[in-house]
C-alpha cells in the first residue's frame, strides 16, 4: 500500500501506525472538471482528485517547450482551512466545491487530521466561504459532479477509525447541505469515480481494510444505490481512470496488494460491464512517490503526466497501446501531480512546480512560478473563465490555506 500523505492507514499494526511518518499518497485530482483523471471521473482534482504509475522513455521532444506563452501564476483569497487530499468540484453555478482532507502536518507526529468541512469557492470575489459541513469526515476521497447538478462524495478514509468509509453522500448546491447517499459495497480509499456517458458511475478498485480492491461498483441516480459490476483484470490502488470519447474508461498504473508499482492498464466497457487488459505504460513511478496524473485530450488520447520522474506517456484509444512523449522540465520529487486540460488543448501539469505541456508539439515548458513552489496533494480546477483554481496542498510537510489561479 502507498505510503501516504493523506492517511497513516498501513497493512501494519496500530502500534506500527503510531510510528509511522506519512510521505505522500492523495490524488492529486478530484476536480470534477477536465484534467485530472484521477479520483473523479467528471475530470478529477483528481479526479478525485491524481495517481501512481508511470511516464515514458525519455523522448526527443525532450525539454524545450514550442508553446509561446506558459501562462503565470497570481494568489487568490485564502480557504477557511488548511487542508491537503481534499477534493475540488466545479459546480454549474461557476463556484468549486472544496470538501475534507487532511489538516495540519502530514507526520503524526505532529498532529492535525481529517476534516468535515467544506466551502466554497466564487470566482467573480475571489473568496472561499464556508458551507454544510459533510457528514463524515474524509480524506482520500471522490467528489463527482452528476447530471442532475449535484456531487456524490463517496468513501475515503477517517484517521479516528484507520478503516476506509463505504458510505456516500450527496452536496446539493440550492440547500448548500450534505445528506447520505448509501453505502458502497465495499469501503475504499485510493480508489477512483467516474462519470458514464448514461449517467451512472463508475468506483473501481482502492484499498479496503484488508487489501487492495479489484472489485468495481455503479452508482445509479435514480435509485441512489450502488451494484456491483466487473471485477478489474488486476486489483490496483492509486491508479487513474479516464473517461475516453468512445464510451470507454481507462484504468492506468497503481500499485498492488504486494506494494509492487503497476504499469499496466486495461478498459472497462459499459455496455458490457467487464475489464479487459489494455497496452501498458512504457515506464513505471518509485512506489513511494510515484503517483501520477493523466487527462484526455482534444484528439481523444490520453496524456499520462508523471510524478517523480521526467518522461510522459500518450495513450492511443485506437492502437491501444503507450507511446513515450515530451521530457518535464523538471521534477522536484515530490509526486501527486495534477493534469488540467486547457481550453487550448495543452495541459497544464503541477507537482511541485508548473509545466505546460503542448498537446501538438508533444513537448513541455516551465511555466511562471507557482506562489507556494513546493506544493503538492493539491487540487486543480479548470474554472468555467478559462483560468485554474490551485487551493490548498502540502507545503513543507504542513496543509497549507493558500490558493493561487493560473491564467
Amino acid at each position: 500500500m502507498w505510503n501516504r500523505v493523506c492517511s497513516v492507514f498501513v497493512k501494519l499494526t496500530v502500534v506500527s501506525i503510531l510510528l509511522f511518518t506519512a510521505v505522500g499518497s492523495c490524488s492529486s485530482g478530484g476536480n470534477g472538471t477536465p484534467g485530472s483523471g484521477g479520483k473523479t471521473g467528471s475530470g478529477g482534482a483528481t479526479s478525485s482528485g491524481g495517481k501512481t504509475g508511470s511516464g515514458g522513455a525519455t523522448s526527443s521532444g525532450g525539454k524545450t517547450g514550442a508553446t509561446t506563452n506558459q501562462g503565470t501564476f497570481a494568489a487568490t483569497g485564502s480557504m477557511t482551512v488548511a487542508r491537503y487530499c481534499h477534493t475540488a468540484t466545479l459546480l454549474p453555478s461557476g463556484k468549486v466545491l472544496i470538501a475534507g482532507g487532511h489538516t495540519g502536518s502530514s507526520s503524526i507526529v505532529m498532529g492535525g487530521g481529517t476534516v468535515a468541512s467544506a466551502e466554497l469557492y466564487d470566482p467573480s470575489a475571489g473568496t472561499f466561504t464556508a458551507t454544510g459541513s459533510m457528514t463524515v469526515a474524509r480524506q482520500e476521497h471522490t467528489a463527482t459532479l452528476l447530471p442532475n447538478g449535484k456531487v456524490l462524495v463517496a468513501g475515503g478514509y477517517n484517521d479516528d477509525s484507520f478503516t476506509p468509509i463505504a458510505g456516500a453522500e450527496i452536496y446539493d448546491p440550492g440547500s448548500g447541505t450534505f445528506t447520505g447517499a448509501g453505502q458502497m459495497t465495499v469501503g475504499r480509499q485510493d480508489h477512483t469515480a467516474t462519470l458514464l456517458p448514461n449517467g451512472t458511475m463508475l468506483v473501481a478498485g482502492g484499498n479496503s481494510i484488508t487489501d487492495t480492491e479489484a472489485s468495481a461498483e455503479l452508482y445509479d441516480q435514480t435509485a441512489g444505490t450502488f451494484t456491483a459490476t466487473g471485477t478489474m483484470t488486476t486489483a490496483r490502488e492509486g491508479h487513474t481512470a479516464t473517461a475516453l470519447s468512445n464510451g470507454m474508461v481507462l484504468i492506468a498504473g497503481g500499485q498492488d496488494n504486494n506494494s509492487q508499482v503497476l504499469t499496466s492498464a486495461e478498459l472497462y466497457d459499459p455496455s458490457a460491464g467487464t475489464f479487459t487488459a489494455t497496452g501498458s505504460m512504457t515506464l513505471g513511478m518509485d512506489s513511494s512517490l510515484g503517483h501520477h496524473a493523466a487527462t484526455s485530450l482534444g484528439n481523444g488520447k490520453v496524456l499520462v503526466a508523471p510524478g517523480v520522474v521526467v518522461n510522459a506517456d500518450l495513450y492511443d484509444p485506437t492502437a491501444g497501446t503507450f507511446t513515450a512523449t515530451g521530457s518535464m522540465t523538471v521534477v522536484e520529487a515530490l509526486g501527486f501531480p495534477t493534469a488540467t486540460l486547457l481550453g487550448d488543448g495543452n495541459v497544464l501539469v503541477i507537482s511541485g512546480v508548473g509545466e505546460l505541456y503542448d498537446s501538438t508539439a508533444g513537448t513541455f515548458a516551465a511555466t511562471g512560478s507557482i506562489p507556494n513552489k513546493t506544493i503538492y496533494s493539491h487540487t486543480a480546477t479548470l474554472l468555467l473563465n478559462g483560468k485554474v483554481l490551485i487551493a490548498g496542498g502540502n507545503v513543507g510537510a504542513a496543509a497549507t490555506a493558500s490558493a493561487s489561479l493560473y491564467e
